[in-house]
This record gives structure tokens, sequence and C-alpha cells, in this order.
């Protein structure tokens, strides 16, 4: 605490103004999430690309069945029918062979939408998406920009094996020129989509497999054609003073029910739900914290290298006088994920963890 008042004696009305106006910018992000009308994730992201394909003709999509399959998780379904195979290309089973040609297309002013079934799978894919989309704008000086999205589901399913739940967040969140979001509900999923098809540079958009059938509440804004969230901004999902819970994509729901136990006990947990990992909203972060003077961060990644790890590098360097307690890090196993359910749901981060994480935050031992 006495770092605390020596940090505010040296930031003097500057930081207090300056924590008051992003406070305020959080309170009104809220909003967005009012309103009694649901949506599937899945409809927000299927609405998304339909809204923006048929406001632009240069979006298309390509990808592994899109097209007459209508979408290997019906993301793509009607899309064929109504804007023809021109616009919605099914590709051959040969991710680096359509990512390539998408990123050609964005060179030429195109914008491609393109799906792995997996993204696990876009590994096969990876040197064109690195070493091509991700650098070019910096090599030519700007000249070139390349406005295609990379999109699919991502981490852990249901049963699936290690190779094909792993979370790439914390890959290509390390990569500069690359854009990476995380949508957790059917207003992120709609909001987000449709700035990464609007956006002048790769988006590499991690969707998951387990919330595509999962409703959210969406309010009137959100169903908007027009409307569309700005990259690079964390939203608050539930307010608290005591501890913070950073986190992204299905973890956000695991975090908002861990939060309800906590508050059972006395316990008042902020959830921050990222959205945007790369870039990252390190004002927010950092503005909760230095209100709960607690921290516990939530992934479903590799523990080493990790999302969570970037974000206590930051709280460490920018509010470190203000914690009141060691930064609490969950994530993943540090294993390839099991097959067998009962391993695999030991491998990554359950609602019991982030409880017994805040209490830790607490001191609270019971």
């Amino acid at each position: 605490m006495l770092g605390i008042l020596r940090q505010r004696a040296i930031d003097g009305g500057l930081a207090a103004s300056t924590l008051r106006r992003t406070r305020s910018a959080l309170v009104s992000a809220r909003s967005y999430a009012a309103g009694a009308k649901e949506m599937t994730v899945r409809d927000a992201l299927n609405s998304a690309i339909d809204e923006e394909m048929s406001a632009d003709p240069k979006v298309f999509v390509m990808g592994e069945e899109v097209g007459q399959y209508q979408g290997a998780y019906k993301i793509t379904k009607g899309l064929l029918e109504k804007y023809g195979p021109e616009r919605v290309y099914d590709t051959p089973i040969t991710e680096a062979g359509f990512t390539g040609i998408g990123v050609g297309a964005a060179y030429a002013g195109l914008k491609p939408v393109v799906e792995f079934m997996t993204f696990n799978f876009s590994m096969q894919a990876i040197d064109h998406i690195i070493n091509s989309a991700a650098k070019s704008n910096y090599m030519s000086a700007g000249q070139i920009n390349v406005p295609i999205v990379f999109r699919g589901p991502n981490g852990a399913a249901a049963g699936v094996g290690a190779q094909h739940s792993q979370c790439y967040a914390a890959w290509y969140a390390s990569v500069p020129g690359l854009k990476v979001l995380a949508p957790y509900s059917a207003e992120d999923a709609r909001g987000l989509l449709k700035a990464a098809i609007r956006d002048p540079d790769p988006v590499v958009f991690l969707e998951n497999e387990l919330l595509y059938g999962e409703s959210f509440p969406i309010s009137e804004e959100a169903l908007d054609s027009s409307f569309c969230l700005p990259i690079g901004k964390a939203k608050i999902e539930r307010e608290g003073k005591d501890v913070t819970i950073v986190t992204f994509s299905k973890m956000v729901g695991f975090a908002l029910k861990a939060a309800e136990k906590l508050a059972e006990e006395g316990i008042s947990a902020e959830v921050i739900n990222l959205r945007s990992i790369r870039p990252l909203d390190r004002a927010t972060i950092n503005a909760s914290v230095r209100k709960t003077s607690r921290l516990v961060t939530v992934e479903e990644g590799f523990p080493q290298h990790g999302v969570c790890a970037e974000i206590c590098a930051s709280v460490v360097e920018e509010s470190f006088s203000y914690l009141d307690a060691p930064v609490e890090r969950i994530a993943g196993a540090d294993v390839p994920m099991p097959y067998a359910a009962n391993l695999e749901r030991l491998a990554l981060p359950q609602v019991e963890d982030i409880v017994r994480a805040a209490k830790r935050a607490c001191y609270r031992s019971k």
C-alpha cells in the first residue's frame, strides 16, 4: 500500500484523471450487451460474413467444405446459394495451397476470409500467414496492404486429442504485423468479425468450437449491419473491487461462473474479456489491477510463453506498486492434450481452479 501512495504522489492528478476517463469508457462499453434478444455464436458469425459480403463485393470466402457442405460447423450456411461459387470457394485439402491463394488475392486488393477447419491445420500454412501476410506491409514500406482474415475453431473441443486441441493465441500474438482476436459472446463474434473483415491488415480470428451453439443476449445495436467493435479494446464483463480476473474466449464463461461463486463468499471479482489478444488492451487491464490490487489470469493454452505470461509481465512493469498479492496465472497443463475425458479435464482450467486462485490472491484459504 505504501507503494501505491508513493505512486499517487508521483503521478498526481494526471493519473487520477486518466483512470477516471478509462473507467468511464469501460462503463460505456458495457451497454453493448444490454438487450432481450438472443443469438448463437454460430449465427452471429454467419450473419457477420453475410452482411460484409453483401456490403462489399471484394469480400469472398474460401476453405474446405465452406460451400456445398455449408461449412464443417455451418458457419457459412446459405452463402453459396446466395453469392455463388465465384465468392464461396470449396478448396482441396491443402491449407498451404489455398492460404497462399488467399494471400495473393489480398495483395491484389480482394478481401478473402479463409476458413481453417481447425487452427491446428493452420500449421500447414504458417509460412504464408507469417512470412507473407504479416510481413508484407512492413517490407514494402507500407505500399502493400494484406486485408485477409484467417478464421476457424481454436483450442480444446472435446475428445479430439492432442493434434486437434491446441490453442494458438500465443503463437500468432507474438508476430508483428498480425492482429489476433478471440470472441466469447455472440456480440463479440459479430462485432469483431466485421471489424476483422474491414481491417486493412491480416487478422487471425480464433473461435471456439464449444461456443458455436451457445446463445447469448444481443442488443438491437449489435444486430445493426453497421455494428462493429474496436480492435484492441477489452470489455469488462463484470465489475468488482477485490480481484481482477483476465481471460478470453471460452474461459470468460468460466471466469464469470467463478465470480458468482466468489461473490457467495464475499469476494467481489472483476472479469475482463480481452476480445483482442494483439493488440492487447494493457490500459484496461492495468486500470482494473490498480483498483483491485490483485490479478488472476486464465487461458487454455500452455503456461510457458503464454498470453497470461504477457499480461502478468505488463502488470508487473506498469502497476507493480499497486499489487497487494502475487499475480496468479492459470493455464492448461504443460503436456500435449490427453484423449481420455478424465485426463482432458485435468489438463484444462476449471471453474474451481479460478476460485482457488482468486481466494489465494485475497488471502482466503477457505
